[in-house]
């Protein structure tokens, strides 16, 4: 199994903190292993086997229990007699109103509550009002390049990048090392596991082929401004009908199952966030393979899905920054203030370089400025502003 420390930490952080851990993420992301990995945490720190109590509810076996009622009664009854009892609940969105099951729960304070769920559906809604100020998320993503290469050697990482993108960040996907068709297979399941599941299933989507002409759209555009009106509009032109208000209803479903992110743009200068142009990301480079193959490869936007899902996992919000008519790339905000991001494959030439220094050099504050590239170049400073080499920075070195 691989070590997921990011995420391990946060869990141990929380650790009979008053409050519920909700562990959300695509499907096969790894959020069922993560569990596993903190109950033999628990285990080996000398909590007892009858002090935790977990339950998937993808399990055939464990079908009665997707009765809330059932379920209350179930978690009740087995209950240790002394000490905390840890509850993990893995895939709860397949229990009809588990709200209000969790909500219950939540009062007895000698329970630890745990939760995974695969669609962001679950804290929507009236029913999820029940939780607010209970529950916190923990998002969880496929594995980071780092992740990646402590399982298959950190030795020439250019090489272990581009392995990287084609094997796919999936956790799963390790297993058919060295097999293409099984990787692409593997991915294939996920793929149609998602957008049957949570996609088609959950919002009742009637025109599958649609809906998978706008994942491959979305896909082919990563890191383009886009809006549901162009995307309409381009559709139309290619024959394929489809008007805004279902582009607006299946992006949002998409992104709820977590196979597609989406960046806000921010004015850097007026301090507001924009409600047009925004730019998509896929949740792994391996998919939008399996889906457009490597036609029309465009590193530097491929690069820039890599890094956008790298921020994420370092807990940043983050945006495409505006600075009076030019673009960053990404402007990242956590409690600690923000930092600015320039992504391009190469800037060796001078032209490409000062393009990418320009936006950068437009921003009158003091927060960390950096621009990261794949050229293979000691680190450079340019009144202030970091060019780092990317691979360095995913590996989280400098």
């Amino acid at each position: 199994m691989i070590e997921r420390k990011e995420y391990m930490n946060r869990l141990i952080g929380y650790r009979d903190k008053q409050v519920i851990k909700i562990i959300t993420g695509i499907r096969r992301c790894g959020k069922s292993t993560l569990l596993f990995m903190y109950q033999q945490y628990l285990l080996k720190g000398g909590v007892e086997t009858g002090n935790i109590i977990t339950i998937n509810f993808e399990d055939y076996d464990n079908r009665s229990l997707c009765d809330p009622g059932v379920l209350h009664d179930y978690i009740k009854s087995h209950m240790a007699a002394k000490g905390r009892t840890y509850v993990f609940l893995d895939e709860i969105q397949n229990v009809p109103e588990f709200q209000r099951v969790v909500d219950s729960l939540y009062l007895r304070k000698n329970l630890d509550i745990y939760l995974t769920g695969s669609n962001a559906w679950l804290l929507s809604g009236d029913l999820a009002t029940l939780l607010s100020g209970r529950y916190v998320e923990i998002e969880m993503l496929p594995l980071s390049f780092r992740e990646y290469v402590s399982v298959v050697g950190a030795d020439d990482l250019s090489r272990k990048y581009i392995e990287y993108l084609e094997n796919s960040s999936f956790p799963g996907a390790l297993e058919f090392l060295g097999n293409q068709k099984h990787i692409s297979g593997y991915l294939q399941g996920v793929y149609d596991s998602v957008v049957l599941k949570d996609v088609v299933g959950r919002y009742r989507i009637p025109d599958t082929m649609m809906l998978e002409s706008l994942v491959r759209f979305a896909f082919d555009n990563i890191g383009s401004q886009l809006s549901t009106k162009s995307i309409s509009n381009t559709m139309n032109a290619d024959s394929r009908k489809i008007d805004v208000k279902t582009v607006e209803r299946y992006l949002k479903a998409l992104m709820d199952s977590f196979i597609l992110y989406q960046a806000k743009r921010y004015n850097i200068k007026g301090k507001q966030y924009l409600k047009t142009l925004e730019k998509y990301y896929a949740v792994d480079i391996g998919m939008r393979y399996l889906l457009l193959g490597k036609r029309g490869l465009d590193v530097g936007h491929i690069l820039e899905n890599v890094v956008y899902l790298e921020l994420l996992r370092r807990g940043y919000q983050v945006y495409v920054g505006k600075v009076d008519e030019l673009e960053v790339d990404f402007v990242a905000m956590d409690q600690s203030g923000r930092s600015y991001f320039q992504v391009a494959a190469t800037v060796r030439e001078q032209t490409t370089l000062e393009r990418e220094l320009a936006p950068l050099k437009k921003i009158s504050d003091h927060y960390p400025k950096y621009i990261l590239t794949l050229d293979e170049d000691p680190e450079a400073d340019y009144e202030g502003i970091r060019k780092i080499r990317v691979l360095d920075w995913l590996l989280g070195n400098p």
